[in-house]
């Protein structure tokens, strides 16, 4: 807290108080290994071109220990924000969240991927770099594959001692996001193969909220300056269509059977001829 009210007095010696006070609270919220750790540093970047403050908190949904609260130590967190307060968060697309993210004095921004990178993502993070997951033991002690590994988490696994939500449940909570004017969604694909044409959208989004930086070509190098994907600790790849890499054809048919058209409604696929 002593951090945070410090970065809130040097941001208010720069740019002015009133300046930041006129700022919008900022979110950037995603589903996890959908690219939050770089839609969050490209928010930080924002302190480099305009009166923002980087508490230095952890995510608004979780505690110091990486733990999910509850609504109400949610709620609680949004409602320390300040104007100018940049944070990030892993919340559903439900009451009362909607109400919170879509206020006036709030810029919100939404990033999502294609689920068969954000499956392949979140096995080798389970299985390599993060021995405390909950899955470790299922994907290295039960199965022996990774086509078993992503099947697993295509359908979801309900065993003792491992708990896992489908991937067609995991969207189910998120996608309604993309239902809210008020939220600017960002595809992780575009922020690696066109983060440009992406980082102006930023600007547009943050620009309808009161903050519009000139020259725009000065700002929008000063925010991909901030991107350090190694800096994450779950940084693996970063690669749009490692899915490729992994799916066998047999994982293909087993994630049609089980998601319907969700590519498809999310953008990814005209069809299921993939």
């Amino acid at each position: 807290m002593l951090r945070w009210r410090a970065r809130r007095a040097a941001a208010a010696r720069r740019w002015g108080a009133a300046e930041l006070a006129r700022m919008p609270i900022v979110i950037g919220n995603a589903m996890p290994k959908s690219g939050s750790h770089l839609l969050f540093q490209v928010l930080q970047g924002l302190t480099r071109i305009g009166p923002f403050v980087d508490p230095g908190m952890p995510p608004v949904s979780r505690s110091a220990e990486n733990r999910n609260l509850g609504d109400d130590a949610i709620l609680a967190n949004l409602h320390l924000l300040n104007p100018g307060d940049i944070t990030y968060s892993y919340l559903h697309a439900r009451k009362p969240f909607i109400a919170e993210l879509t206020r006036s004095d709030v810029a919100s921004f939404f990033i999502y991927r294609d689920p068969r990178d954000v499956i392949v993502s979140h096995v080798f993070y389970a299985t390599e770099i993060y021995p405390g997951h909950g899955m470790h033991r299922y994907y290295t002690e039960t199965l022996s594959t990774m086509e078993q590994r992503i099947d697993a988490a295509i359908k979801g696994v309900q065993e003792p001692g491992a708990q896992l939500s489908s991937i067609f449940a995991k969207y189910e909570h998120y996608v309604g996001w993309l239902q809210q004017p008020a939220v600017f969604a960002l595809r992780f694909e575009d922020l690696i193969l066109d983060r440009r044409a992406a980082l102006d959208r930023v600007l547009d989004h943050l620009a309808a909220h009161g903050f519009d930086p000139r020259p725009r070509e000065q700002a929008k190098p000063a925010l991909e300056g901030a991107l350090r994907p190694q800096a994450s600790g779950t940084f693996r790849r970063g690669q749009t269509g490692d899915w490729r890499q992994h799916f066998t054809e047999a994982n293909k048919q087993t994630f049609k059977s089980e998601t319907g058209n969700l590519l498809q409604n999310l953008g990814y696929e005209k069809n299921a001829q993939w």
